[in-house]
């Protein structure tokens, strides 16, 4: 059953990508809108924060339902995390600041929007790389789970990138910040409820 259902999660979590694709291959300017830098970058920024969400929500909902197969859609989910940031820090280095350093590293250093979402990325990096099983035996489980911790604030980068990026209507960075805040809570709850530290809770890119 999961071998017949994991690849048709896999390309339907590939549809918006390749909806932009062909969005700017035809010229779509109904679907990119008068700004289609603006437009691909709100859009892979989103699907980011709805994959982040998405696989923090995992381990809550196995742990509610008794789904085990849950799992076996974590590391998938949170691996569409970072690839959807890909594109969205490239626009920004390529297309807004044309590989300028000087001025990336200054729009990191002054602008508290740009600075939480590059330390948003920087800590998705090493999730995504020890995402594999190999990587747990190196790491061993306790190393590994600490390690991947890190998904929750990169989940809370995320969002305050997306709020603090907004001048006007913050109502979807405020939903995001709810939902990030509600599964923090459920995993409080979580380890109180089996007298666990919260660490031993794993939850990150696996």
């Amino acid at each position: 059953m999961i071998r017949v259902v994991k690849p048709i999660v896999f390309l339907l979590c590939l549809v918006p990508f390749f909806r932009l694709v062909w969005a700017i291959f035809t010229n779509d300017l109904v679907y990119l809108g008068a700004n289609p830098v603006e437009t691909i970058t709100h859009n892979t920024g989103d699907w980011i924060l709805r994959f982040v969400v998405i696989t923090l929500c995992i381990t809550p909902l196995r742990y509610l339902t008794g789904w085990n197969w849950l799992t076996r859609f974590r590391r998938m989910l949170g691996l569409f995390a970072f690839f959807y940031a890909l594109p969205h820090l490239t626009i920004y280095v390529l297309t807004l600041k044309a590989f300028d350093w000087g001025a990336i590293a200054t729009d990191i250093a002054e602008r508290p929007y740009i600075t939480a979402g590059f330390l948003g990325f920087v800590m998705m990096i090493p999730l995504a790389i020890t995402s594999t099983k190999k990587w747990i035996g190196r790491l061993g489980g306790k190393r590994w789970k600490a390690l991947h911790r890190l998904i929750y604030l990169t989940a809370i980068a995320g969002v305050l990138h997306y709020y603090w990026s907004l001048k006007l209507d913050k109502t979807f960075a405020t939903r995001y910040g709810i939902a990030v805040g509600l599964l923090l809570l459920i995993r409080i709850w979580m380890a109180a409820r089996s007298r666990q530290p919260v660490t031993q809770l794993s939850g990150g890119l696996r």
